[in-house]
């Protein structure tokens, strides 16, 4: 391989990894903020032992997450300087703010919600942990606004040889930059659904803590079928956006080879990348894929012969990814609602199957979502700023192999090592369950509630 490919490859794992962590602190952030708040609002115990049995999973998996997001911007200067360099006054302003608000509001908070227990009334420490969750969101806002200006640049001029900011207000308002930022987070919360649902799941698999492990369930299912629906909504709304800012990857995730109006949908489909075809095309759903692109059934849909093949992205891999993602987007509803339907039941732990495969399913959000951001990179390809740099000429020119080989290496070591560790805890307390001993978790705070 040579520095371009090893750098993306590089990247792609760095970025893959710290995106296992990302969105169960999106999601967990806001059920740890649920659950406290009901705690303080209702006297209920059992809210306050999911928030200490939930938040210790939370912390868990936050601090990992820390850890590995912070290696992943050096590489903007050691492997991908040129791209710095070109558009580093654009890129960097949501990444600065993003850690000059976002991140210190987090810090902050958190430190005040682990060590506050005992020291602060029972509405500041739920207060905390809801400016946390806020802040975890906004924290996502803003790098996924940068992102999304990679994917649609706005409001920039090409000045000296770089890009250069010339609107804020057109970044911060980037439809598609905002359109992805609420179809993330909300992958995150059924990612987080799912956690709570599948540890419940096996908890009540063993009649352990029934009443506890319900509730928690009942919580996550109703949580998660909130999601799933919000998910489906925005991700109709990004469709429509990619089709009209990216055409390339709407047509590589619905395989389009020809320019065709009222575009169907072939349920079973296989492209052929090398003859520029489909090798198989069965069960097609008239004008579906117009539909879906434009609202209108009868749209025009471009193909992918209508663009260079220089500048077309990778076919099979944007395809095979969007589909296992819609499908896995589809089980995730269907899950979600059964799990609603079955935890207002009074007999949640006999529904013995439900509950294996809920235990089984916990990885599914986890696998959609980094199928997702295969779809967002690959599907942008060649270029890294679409349609202004593309990310061959992104690569630093001042590095060689072995350097990108090296640190590749010790980067998989490193991020190996913290995935062991993070299983092992996460499995360890997960299995443990809740703390029965409250004594010293909230002391009385004289004067206050």
């Amino acid at each position: 391989m040579d520095v371009l490919n090893l750098s993306r490859l590089q990247f792609a794992a760095t970025g893959m990894f710290h995106f296992i962590f990302v969105p169960l602190t999106l999601g967990l952030s806001i059920l740890v903020a649920f659950m406290e708040t009901r705690y303080v609002v209702t006297g209920n115990e059992t809210y306050l032992k999911m928030t200490k049995f939930w938040g210790k999973l939370f912390l868990i998996n936050f601090a990992l997450g820390v850890v590995t997001g912070i290696t992943m911007e050096f590489q903007f200067g050691m492997n991908w300087a040129e791209y710095s360099k070109y558009v580093g006054d654009i890129f960097g302003a949501p990444l600065a703010i993003e850690a000059t608000v976002a991140f210190f509001l987090e810090s902050v908070f958190i430190g005040l919600w682990i060590f506050g227990w005992d020291k602060v009334s029972k509405g500041v420490h739920a207060l905390a942990i809801c400016l946390v969750a806020l802040a975890t969101n906004l924290s996502a806002l803003w790098i996924l606004l940068a992102n999304g200006w990679m994917q649609k640049p706005v409001g920039y001029i090409l000045r000296n040889g770089r890009a250069e900011m010339v609107d804020f207000m057109a970044l911060i308002t980037n439809p598609y930059g905002i359109i992805k930022f609420f179809h993330t987070v909300f992958s995150g919360y059924m990612v987080a659904a799912f956690f709570v649902m599948g540890i419940s799941a096996w908890h009540l698999l063993r009649k352990n803590r029934i009443d506890f492990f319900t509730t928690s369930f009942r919580t996550g299912a109703v949580f998660g079928l909130l999601a799933a629906l919000l998910v489906l909504l925005t991700g109709d709304f990004h469709a429509v956006e990619i089709s009209k800012t990216q055409p390339t990857k709407f047509a590589a995730m619905e395989s389009i080879w020809e320019t065709q109006k009222g575009a169907g949908m072939n349920l079973i489909l296989l492209p052929d990348e090398k003859n520029e075809c489909n090798a198989v095309e069965r069960l097609c759903i008239p004008n579906l894929v117009s539909l879906l692109a434009t609202h209108t059934p009868n749209a025009e849909i471009k193909g992918l012969k209508d663009f260079p093949k220089e500048l077309r992205p990778p076919v099979m891999g944007t395809f095979l990814s969007f589909r296992l993602m819609v499908g896995m987007g589809t089980f995730m509803i269907l899950a979600a609602l059964v799990g609603v339907v079955l935890s207002m039941r009074k007999n949640l732990e006999n529904q013995r199957l439900f509950l294996k495969i809920m235990v089984l399913a916990i990885p599914i959000p986890y696998l959609a979502t980094q199928l997702g951001w295969l779809v967002a990179e690959l599907g942008r390809q060649p270029w890294i700023v679409y349609g202004v740099l593309k990310t061959s000429d992104a690569v630093s020119k001042s590095i060689d192999t072995a350097q990108v080989l090296g640190s590749l290496a010790g980067f998989t070591l490193l991020y190996g090592l913290l995935g062991a560790v993070d299983i092992y805890l996460l499995a360890k307390y997960a299995r443990k369950g809740p703390d029965d001993d409250l004594s010293g978790i909230i002391k009385p705070v004289a004067g206050r509630g």
